[in-house]
């Protein structure tokens, strides 16, 4: 009789911790402030005013907003600062930057809120691949928020991880 195959990483108490399920859902828009300006570089207050006005704002209740900078022009503070006064009361959150920084923020801030004391006294790997990019800074906090409580921190998948952490016995 052949000796039956075991699979060891399912049988493990290892618990699978994959930063892709801390990241809220909800639709993303993005106001791309070049659209916003004359001839996508020059911002004329009247104009600007005007289009605030007009606009349709309730396209973004409930949505995780970024305000795009216009990568050629000077901008005002003030300008962005408008739209956010526009935005704040109807966009669940409104962060002036790029996708991949309004993407983090929501990480990070999930991070925060997150109560990881069911993870106290277990092994945790830290699933290292994904399809979704996620920063370092997310990582790294996840890291703080795990070391005091569990056995063992590891990064990777559980054939082929890199330890990051053991306590001491």
């Amino acid at each position: 009789m052949a000796d039956e195959i075991v699979n060891k990483v399912a049988n493990s108490k290892l618990i699978n911790i994959d930063l892709v399920d801390f990241i809220p859902k909800g639709q993303r828009k993005i106001i791309n402030l070049s659209d916003w300006l004359f001839e996508e570089i020059i911002l004329k207050e009247l104009d600007f005013r005007d289009k605030i006005a007009t606009h349709d704002w309730e396209q973004y209740q409930n949505k995780f907003v970024v305000i795009q900078p216009a990568e050629d022009a000077i901008v005002p503070s003030w300008a962005y600062l408008l739209l956010t006064s526009q935005l704040t009361g109807i966009a669940q959150k409104i962060i002036i930057g790029t996708l991949q920084d309004l993407e983090d923020n929501l990480l990070l801030e999930s991070l925060e809120k997150t109560d990881f004391s069911i993870y106290k006294d277990q092994q945790i790997i830290i699933k290292g691949c994904s399809d979704i990019p996620i920063s370092n800074n997310a990582y790294s906090l996840l890291i703080q928020k795990l070391k005091p409580l569990v056995k063992s921190l590891m990064f990777g998948e559980a054939c082929s991880n890199v330890p990051l952490y053991k306590q001491k016995k």
